[in-house]
């Protein structure tokens, strides 16, 4: 068995279901200080987080991913107990097998090679591993981020594991991620009797036609990296249980998936302007889960690119779909930040898995992507 295969394994069976470590990160440290990694646990409202650097100098390449794994769903529908690492047809099997306890244990596996490989190489390596990053990511890596910029740490580069592949390992990086704003919209109406719609006012029937215009309404073109920003409805939320009733208000929920062409500000007054121009009478809270990121074609894509076809024959192309991701928070202290890991087609499902072919080469692109930057 390969030394990160064993290690995938060994991280699978800690049952560290987000916001608990269960260990792992203790575990990283056993690997990674003997290597010279100066690791520090910083602690946050039940969230454990591991900030590890080796050496002093620029530039900083960071690996980054998390510990923490969604909940399993029903035991009885996994065909092997998702916290006993279990390898069949070719493919390991477990919670966390793919999103990214494989990323995680490749990434210290290849720096093990390539500290021992490469002892004066330039440059340092440090880990950012969080175990808030599939709950409310309030302690996780943005605790840390913070508290490396208020040190003056610069980062340089970011590679985050997140689970990036979509057919086989190699053929999508992203460079970036949309942002995430929600909205929730209350339109006051005034209760009444349905008979008698005179005294009373719908205010599902008043904000109708708002709704179709911010349904049609066209903000923004996109860029050469992102598709234009997309505003959805999630909920509607009125009436008061009875057929004869007219509501007093209704609440709708909405999302705004934005690109860097638009901005925050600029979306939320053009949404008010919409609705106060049809006249509604409302309440509008905004919340914003993320900003967008974007790292352009250039130095550690590029080293990516190259490790991942030298290893694979892959040629790799950037993308900036799906969701959010912790990469928002370390955008905002290292100007360079992608996200490579292995494909994601069973992540957050039954029966997670990797193929087990992936897992070495995975290790070897990382390790390629050190030696492409820092020798």
């Amino acid at each position: 068995m390969s030394k990160t295969l064993a290690l995938t394994e060994e991280l699978i069976a800690l049952s560290s279901v987000t916001p608990e470590d269960k260990g792992c990160q203790s575990r990283l440290i056993e690997l990674l200080a003997p290597l010279g990694f100066v690791c520090e646990t910083i602690e946050s409202d039940g969230v454990t987080n591991l900030w590890a650097r080796k050496g002093t100098a620029q530039p900083l390449l960071v690996f980054a991913g998390h510990t923490d794994v969604v909940p399993t769903g029903p035991l009885e529908q996994w065909t092997s107990p998702p916290f006993v690492p279990t390898q069949r047809d070719g493919k390991l099997y477990g919670r966390g097998a793919a999103d990214m306890k494989t990323s995680i244990a490749a990434m210290v596996v290849a720096a093990e090679e390539f500290v021992h490989a490469h002892p004066d190489h330039k440059g340092s390596i440090g880990f950012l591993i969080t175990s808030d990053e599939e709950g409310p990511a309030t302690d996780g890596t943005v605790i840390v981020c913070n508290a490396l910029k208020a040190r003056g740490e610069q980062l340089d580069y970011c590679v985050v594991g997140e689970p990036t592949s979509s057919d086989v390992l190699g053929d999508t990086i992203k460079n970036g991620r949309r942002g995430s704003m929600s909205g929730k919209l209350t339109v006051k109406g005034i209760q009444g009797h349905i008979a008698y719609p005179q005294l009373a006012r719908n205010p599902i029937h008043q904000c109708a036609p708002a709704l179709a215009e911010l349904v049609a309404e066209k903000w923004d073109d996109g860029n050469q990296y992102y598709l234009p920003t997309s505003w959805q409805v999630s909920n509607i939320h009125g009436g008061a249980g009875a057929s004869n009733v007219i509501p007093g208000n209704v609440v709708i929920d909405f999302n705004f998936r934005f690109c860097t062409a638009s901005t925050v500000e600029g979306l939320q007054k053009r949404v008010h302007a919409i609705l106060d121009k049809h006249g509604l009478e409302y309440d509008l809270k905004w919340s914003i889960s993320g900003h967008p990121f974007l790292t352009p074609k250039g130095t550690l894509s590029d080293a990516m690119s190259d490790a991942i076809k030298s290893e694979t024959g892959v040629t790799t192309e950037l993308s900036t779909t799906g969701g959010t991701s912790d990469g928002r928070f370390i955008a905002q202290i290292c100007p360079q930040v992608v996200e490579f890991g292995p494909p994601n087609g069973s992540i957050h499902k039954i029966d997670e898995h990797i193929e087990v072919r992936f897992i070495d080469p995975l290790k070897n692109i990382y390790r390629r992507t050190m030696e492409n930057l820092l020798l």
